[in-house]
């Protein structure tokens, strides 16, 4: 067993208990499943890649920290995105160091495709520690981020999920650079566009769509393999409060990292909506979520409308769009991986 999945059973059964029993007491998790929920992980974990643009939403972060922690899944390396790339990957590494977990996490493509940048800084990184930011690289070699994309799908065949979860600059790079890649990928899962009316307070777009529109574009054009899409209309129905979240997230070590840099967000906004760690919860539970299968395209006809998203139904298509979520069973799973001793 790692060290990351040794971390998980540091707390005795008495404090997991102790610890299930007061977030069921909030809401956060059904009372049975403090009980019921103890069987063992699969004995061959989902390998997966992460790519990410941690540092702005603080949801990038806390999918992180359910990413660590799952025996069910083995997480094979990191790359980051957007603004100060570094900086993201600095925060990145903080998370998988705490659990004793050694694995690849490189700066990758911070500029978009074909438009200006909207994402300059990793706010967050504000909370890291001032050696932290020293180390933190001036400057880097993106090319060396998709290098390790290529070379780990490729040593991995058909076995990798690549869990995209920030604007697709880098998945846009890899595919455009190494054509029919995407072929020997398992699947990907993304979090990005929006894939119907329900109300959210930007319309018809998505953040991580719209930042590289083009990249958005070439992700949906390209790839060869399956799609499973969690768009803004669905993650956006899962939601928490600064208060519950710090009486939660203040139970558990890793999530008390988290926390502290949840506190630049809210500075600003006051609510979490965990739109990754439901993208990358449904790695393992797909059944969270209901799809439709079709087809996306994005459009890219003027500045006000680049980066949306359409999407088509369609038997053929390689893209399964969630178009619905059983709330009460993700955030079962999602703090039953923290505070319930084998949880699925």
């Amino acid at each position: 067993m790692s060290m990351a999945h040794q971390t998980k059973h540091r707390l005795g059964r008495r404090q997991l208990l102790r610890n299930s029993a007061a977030l069921a007491a909030f809401g956060l998790l059904p009372r049975m499943s403090v009980a019921s929920a103890m069987d063992s992980a699969p004995l061959e974990p989902i390998k997966v890649l992460f790519d990410t643009d941690i540092g702005s939403d603080i949801d990038d972060a806390v999918a992180l920290a359910y990413l660590v922690l799952r025996q069910d899944l083995q997480l094979l390396g990191i790359t980051t995105a957007t603004g100060e790339a570094a900086k993201r990957a600095a925060l990145a590494r903080q998370i998988t160091q705490q659990v004793g977990l050694s694995i690849p996490v490189l700066p990758g493509f911070e500029a978009p495709l074909a438009i200006p940048q909207r994402q300059r800084i990793a706010q967050q990184a504000i909370k890291l520690p001032s050696t932290v930011l020293q180390a933190a690289l001036k400057t880097h070699n993106p090319d060396l981020a998709i290098d390790f994309m290529a070379e780990t799908i490729r040593s991995n065949p058909g076995e990798v999920t690549l869990l995209a979860v920030g604007p697709f600059t880098n998945i846009a790079r890899l595919f455009e650079r190494e054509p029919g890649i995407s072929l020997l990928l398992r699947e990907i899962v993304i979090m990005g566009g929006k894939y119907s009316d329900y109300p959210t307070p930007w319309g018809p777009t998505e953040w991580n769509a719209i930042v590289d529109p083009h990249a958005t574009d070439t992700l949906f054009r390209l790839a060869e393999c399956p799609i499973r899409a969690f768009g803004l209309d669905i993650t956006w129905q899962l939601s928490m409060t600064p208060e519950k979240v710090r009486a939660a997230f203040g139970q558990h070590p890793l999530l008390k990292t988290v926390l502290a840099w949840s506190e630049v967000w809210f500075a600003e906004r006051d609510l979490l909506h965990f739109h990754d760690p439901l993208a990358a919860a449904c790695i393992n539970s797909p059944d969270l979520c209901a799809y439709t299968q079709g087809d996306v395209q994005v459009d890219l006809n003027s500045p006000n409308t680049a980066g949306i998203t359409t999407f088509t139904p369609n038997p053929d298509g390689n893209v399964r769009i969630a178009t619905g979520v059983d709330h009460k069973a993700f955030f079962s799973k999602f703090f039953g991986t923290f505070f319930v001793k084998g949880a699925t």
